[in-house]
């Protein structure tokens, strides 16, 4: 990634953060502080999905076989193992790191660059780990939520780690703004793919997807930074992972 990409982004969330910080006044939420400043992203966020990243995640899932959407997804989740490992070992996962990293060099060689989840069909689940997950285990607080524009739910922790996730993702360090660019672009809208299917269910859950996609949102990363395994003797509190 160039440094100007690099200067730009620091300079975004630093502007998503000054403007969360005055974004809301009177009662709040202690989880979130921010939801005034949360409510508008996400509503712009939605718009956004709406307009133009829903529509044409509708045309690829129409016009893409699905065998080769498949192939695709198995092809990004391959490239996580190598950032997946990165935080295996920072959060002492010695066994963990190994067992993922057999799973990236299976999938890599047999798979043929991951396309086919070979690790996978013989039982190797994959793991979940980021840098805001590894923050979690060394004991930094997760902070308030926080929806970031165009990037979706997160919190103060996550955003800070957010630098850390970029240097460890492969697609970062492929040459040529153009095919870098257009790997990110053919993630982005392989995933979103992925969730229309999910979109009926979070409309029948509730009236307010905001209040739901935040719950489910920090609940689950709670549950990630401790590996499925929270703590039971206190109540969910986003402060104190």
């Amino acid at each position: 990634m160039s440094s100007q990409g690099l200067l730009l982004r620091t300079f975004l969330l630093s502007l998503v953060l000054s403007l969360s910080a005055c974004a809301t006044t009177g009662e709040r939420d202690p989880q979130d502080p921010f939801e005034s400043y949360n409510r508008a992203a996400h509503e712009f966020n939605y718009q956004a999905d709406r307009f133009v990243l829903k529509p044409v995640a509708q045309v690829y899932d129409t016009v893409v076989p699905e065998p080769i959407s498949w192939g695709i997804s198995n092809f990004f989740s391959n490239l996580n193992e190598i950032s997946v490992v990165i935080n295996d070992l920072l959060q002492g996962k010695f066994e963990q790191a190994a067992h993922d990293a057999g799973r990236f060099a299976l999938n890599t060689t047999v798979g043929v660059g991951g396309i086919f989840d070979v690790a996978g069909h013989a039982g190797h689940h994959k793991n979940n780990e980021d840098f805001g997950q590894t923050l979690g285990v060394w004991g930094v607080e997760s902070g308030p939520y926080l929806v970031l524009p165009f990037l979706g739910p997160s919190t103060v922790r996550d955003t800070a780690a957010l630098p850390v996730d970029m240097y460890t993702d492969p697609v970062m360090y492929v040459e040529g703004d153009d095919a870098r660019l257009a790997l990110v672009a053919t993630r982005v809208i392989d995933l979103r793919a992925s969730l229309l299917g999910s979109e009926r269910v979070l409309a029948a859950a509730t009236d307010d997807n905001y209040l739901y996609i935040r719950e489910a949102f920090l609940q689950r990363r709670q549950n990630l930074v401790y590996d499925g395994n929270p703590p039971m003797d206190d109540e969910f509190d986003v402060f104190e992972d």
